[in-house]
């Protein structure tokens, strides 16, 4: 009987020639094995989300902007690359401090965590951040930005992208450093920067304080979801590229139910979609769930391995080659500007609904 392999590419080892760039490397990976194919796979579907004209959201967990990945976000920002974000509160957090100048170190991740405490050092695994000079420092910058831009921030329920959008403006003019920040490049952008929770993260605790100032502050769970199902609905076509799982993930996933089984529209989720994680399938969470999965519930139109791929691999490693190949191998695009297109996109789908 003939193989049922005779139509597969043969694997030919191949020499790593000196100066190879990183898009040339990707590809030579993806004619190896294991999760360097899916590496590739994971590129060059990033590649056609580009340059189809996808709009594009870029879910961020975990603490890879804290750890100094916020350049790459905005190398994909400026290039009109990613078109929607969703972080954790945490990271827009701590991605301020790049903005002001605010001590963030380097460190070995295997320290006496008493005596750091002692100290008054505080750390994320190998990243190393003082409880005084920079979390208390960013607190009282966050409550300095609701005091003075509480006329324009305190009138209305806002969406956490409002909130975010007004913080990168207000941060771009009172920042020492504001090409180190992801959230400013966003909001001059008009990049929406929406945060999966509203509630856990140090920006929201410094609210209460904030509150019970006399400034208080309103945000909207409901405007959050039903803005970024806006997005979703009246974009032609949906990508999402999720660095970890967790809220992130979930939030921007959730779009396609939202519109289909809460708001009764017909809408079939999202077109494709890269993961790249750690989470294993078997222990049941949302980091975990796979795409095949998720297309039970209505977020994504089809279980299809061309247009879903999930990168087991942590991402501080995989992100940056697929930053890399886009850069190399994509144009630029013109950013769409979703913030100021909110209203109409808002208007469409409440019509539809």
């Amino acid at each position: 009987m003939k193989s049922l392999f005779n139509k597969a590419p043969d694997i030919v080892p191949e020499r790593l020639p000196k100066g190879i760039g990183v898009a040339e490397l990707v590809d030579m990976m993806g004619r190896t094995c294991f999760e360097a194919r899916n590496v590739r796979r994971a590129a060059r579907l990033y590649s056609r989300m580009v340059d189809e004209g996808d709009t594009v959201w870029l879910g961020i967990a975990g603490a890879g902007i804290a750890g100094g990945m916020g350049g790459m976000v905005m190398s994909l920002l400026e290039a009109g690359m990613v078109d929607v974000i969703c972080s954790t509160g945490a990271q827009v957090y701590h991605d301020l401090h790049f903005a002001f100048g605010l001590p963030v170190k380097a460190i070995h991740p295997h320290h006496n965590d008493d005596e750091l405490r002692r100290h008054g050092d505080t750390r994320i695994y190998d990243i190393g951040i003082r409880e005084q000079e920079t979390l208390e420092a960013q607190d009282a910058i966050i409550r300095r930005f609701v005091e003075e831009q509480h006329g324009v921030i305190g009138q209305r329920e806002l969406a956490s992208w409002e909130f975010n959008y007004h913080l990168g403006l207000w941060a771009a003019a009172n920042a020492p450093h504001p090409e180190r920040s992801f959230t400013i490049a966003a909001a001059r952008l008009g990049v929406p920067l929406f945060w999966d929770s509203l509630s856990n993260h140090s920006i929201a605790m410094n609210l209460v304080r904030t509150d019970r100032m006399g400034l208080p502050v309103r945000l909207s769970a409901q405007k959050d979801i039903l803005h970024s199902s806006a997005i979703a609905y009246t974009s032609d076509q949906t990508g999402f590229l999720e660095l970890g799982g967790g809220g992130p993930k979930n939030f921007i996933q959730q779009t396609g139910p939202t519109i289909s089984q809460i708001l009764g529209v017909d809408f079939e989720g999202a077109d494709r979609g890269i993961q790249i994680g750690t989470a294993v399938e078997r222990e049941g969470s949302l980091s975990s769930c796979t795409f095949g999965e998720a297309v039970t519930w209505g977020k994504y139109q089809h279980a299809d391995e061309a247009n879903l791929v999930q990168v087991w691999g942590e991402y501080s490693i995989i992100f940056p080659l697929l930053v890399a190949y886009v850069m190399d191998r994509c144009a630029p695009r013109q950013p769409k500007g979703i913030c100021c297109q909110m209203a109409e996109r808002v208007k469409r789908l409440e019509d539809a609904a």
